[in-house]
């Protein structure tokens, strides 16, 4: 309630920038809470300097709308937002985590924590807004999720969760335009209607790399474009750069550049290009990309990466290792 009553003072508040506070020292249990628009201030500062907490257990959370939680703290309708601090914002997510494996028993499974885990933040319909310094820990999903926004700008952030926490995200994309993700710790994923993303300095791992996708599940017409992603180290990630879409001619993928990648990898193939036989993808360029095996402690690590390549049409600039037979 007092995060309620003060997102309530603040949108009534005569000031042009009025601040809402969360002290450095000081934790705070905070139960799954949307915070909305129609706010009178030309800007408003959530300030986090110190830690905001979820509920440790899946059954003491208390959702307001729904029978399961979609997210755990929520921004819907807020426009010129700046939440910014050096605090954290904690959502203790282990024990989710560790109930996965009740779920596979239908006796014991608890319908919460088998059905789709809550989101850490979600800033969705909204308008520039800014998110800076913070530290994002342990969601039971997603960390971070930008949902039918524009403009927003996130920059030094650190979002932390184990290697084997399942679906952890950093940041997601939904429906999102003009996004600018600068100088972060952890992956991102984007998804259908986003489009002029820019991405950089960004330090992934472990996760699953930076993804877009899956686009054109049941047929459905999904468009992500005009994305660029520059200055990012992966490290111990299931993949690195990924374009993800279903068997579906609903999908055609074209103006790719894979340029300056340097790397090892486990995976096999190293580079899997595989696409559609009805709607090939065209103009694939790959530019100054070295890739070689990782040593998985078997004696083989001087094996040549492997590739796949199939319905592509495209070039190979520059140094490209391991060659693609596919790419004049």
């Amino acid at each position: 309630m007092a995060f309620k009553d003060a997102w309530k003072d603040v949108c009534k508040s005569s000031s042009c920038s009025p601040i809402i506070q969360v002290p450095s020292g000081k934790s705070f249990l905070l139960q799954p809470l949307t915070f909305n628009g129609e706010c009178k201030p030309d800007q408003i500062i959530f300030q986090i300097d110190g830690t905001m907490k979820a509920p440790s257990d899946p059954s003491d959370w208390k959702c307001q709308e729904h029978r399961y939680c979609k997210q755990w703290i929520a921004f819907d309708e807020v426009d010129n937002l700046m939440i910014r601090g050096s605090g954290t914002v904690d959502g203790q997510g282990s024990t989710w985590w560790e109930r996965r494996s009740s779920c596979k028993d239908h006796k014991h499974r608890d319908k919460r924590v088998c059905g789709r885990k809550p989101t850490g933040l979600v800033i969705s319909h909204s308008q520039n807004v800014h998110l800076e310094g913070l530290t994002f820990k342990d969601s039971p999903q997603m960390h971070m999720a930008f949902e039918r926004s524009e403009r927003v700008y996130a920059s030094n952030l650190t979002i932390q969760a184990p290697g084997d926490s399942p679906n952890t995200d950093g940041i997601h994309l939904q429906h999102a335009r003009n996004i600018f993700i600068d100088h972060s710790d952890d992956c991102i994923s984007i998804g259908h209607g986003s489009s002029h993303i820019n991405i950089t300095r960004i330090a992934c791992g472990p996760g699953h790399g930076i993804s877009i996708g899956s686009l054109g599940i049941d047929g459905e017409n999904e468009t992500v474009e005009d994305v660029h992603v520059s200055d990012v180290v992966f490290t111990e990630t299931t993949n690195g750069v990924r374009i993800k879409t279903w068997q579906s001619s609903a999908v055609k993928i074209s103006n790719i550049r894979f340029e300056n990648i340097y790397g090892t990898s486990h995976r096999k193939p190293a580079v899997n290009i595989a696409c559609s036989k009805s709607v090939p993808c065209t103009d694939i360029v790959l530019s100054n990309v070295h890739l070689e095996a990782a040593d998985d402690g078997d004696g083989d690590d001087g094996d040549e990466p492997s590739t796949y390549c199939a319905n592509v049409q495209g070039h190979a600039r520059g140094h490209v290792f391991p060659p693609l037979t596919c790419l004049s």
